[in-house]
């Protein structure tokens, strides 16, 4: 089979022929037809991740055909439309990941392949309602979304929400599912485009953080916020604690930015804040996950469709962070 292949860090994807996996007896054999990039995909190609092993087939989003089981999986899956939950082995408690969870795409080969294996539990129908590109930028970012909104978040009907960083897949996705559970969503976002784009997906308002005065701006705007979500951190977190209103979460799950700031301990004590890191999430959120969008028919955002071929050219895209959404490979 044909898979995008990273040899060492700072090296070009390859697309090269290597052998198809085979099967244990609790997997099965998907033939991958989207598979989707994750900011992990670019901190892997550039060394900084951890675990990291080589030769490795990057990707952890993907939506196939099932074409074969191991024995012991019911062989009904045969030829279903499926999407996979990229997340597996999470541990016993749900509260926090157990020491054996991994991610597919490192350290187990992934999706920007013509077939992944995986394990059973893993794999779920596909949302009748998504072509193959839509569901294969569901999953990772739909299920970190998910439970920092609803699990960590508690995010719920009426509530003001702020979503950080909007333009990328997981913060494109939080700002859908905040407006289809009837939040009132405010967004930052780095350019007036990106910002534009978030207003027609249902977000009340929103600024650029490139404004000097950006966070005042948004407390005039919104009034502060019960649910802040966030990926970046660094020096812009310390805002948070002004925007969060009595009670708020402040629901972060990526460092992009930098460390978290000196922050005021008074004014987070006195306001009863909450602030909360959050991972991925377990199988029963996953299809949580994809019960809400069923429910409410909710497409995820694609920034752009590329050949398997041209991998590189999406990995050089999420560096220079100019996509809205997510980045899909055929």
């Amino acid at each position: 089979m044909k898979a995008v292949v990273l040899a060492a860090a700072e090296q070009p994807l390859v697309l090269e022929e290597v052998n198809t996996p085979e099967l244990n007896a609790n997997e099965v054999l998907i033939k991958i037809k989207a598979a989707a990039l994750n900011r992990r995909d670019y901190w892997i190609t550039i060394g900084k991740y951890a675990g990291i092993k080589y030769p490795t087939i990057l990707g952890s989003d993907g939506a196939g055909i099932v074409t074969e089981v191991g024995v012991e999986v019911n062989k009904d899956w045969l030829g279903k439309e499926v999407i996979i939950n990229p997340g597996y082995d999470w541990g016993s408690n749900p509260s926090f990941q157990g020491k054996d969870f991994k991610i597919l795409g490192l350290p187990d080969d992934g999706t920007f392949a013509e077939y992944v294996k995986v394990n059973a539990e893993c794999v779920f129908p596909k949302p009748s309602h998504l072509t193959f590109e839509q569901a294969a930028a569901l999953p990772l970012a739909g299920l970190t979304a998910y439970r920092a909104l609803f699990t960590k978040g508690n995010a719920k009907n009426g509530d003001k929400v702020l979503i950080s960083g909007v333009g990328s897949g997981t913060g494109t996705l939080a700002l859908q599912f905040a407006v289809a559970a009837g939040c009132e969503v405010y967004v930052t976002t780095g350019n007036e485009i990106k910002l534009a784009k978030a207003l027609a997906l249902g977000a009340k308002g929103g600024v650029n953080y490139k404004d000097s005065q950006w966070s005042e701006i948004l407390l005039n705007l919104s009034g502060g916020f019960a649910v802040i979500i966030d990926s970046a951190l660094g020096d812009g977190f310390v805002n948070f604690i002004d925007l969060a209103n009595p009670s708020a979460r402040i629901v972060f799950f990526g460092g992009t930015a930098g460390n978290i700031p000196e922050l005021n301990g008074r004014k987070i004590f006195w306001k009863q804040l909450q602030i909360l890191g959050t991972t991925m999430g377990t199988t029963e959120e996953f299809g949580k996950m994809l019960a809400f969008v069923n429910q409410h028919k909710i497409i995820p955002v694609i920034d752009c469709i590329l050949p398997l071929a041209n991998a590189n050219e999406a990995i050089k895209k999420m560096d220079n962070s100019t996509q809205f959404g997510k980045i899909v490979l055929v």
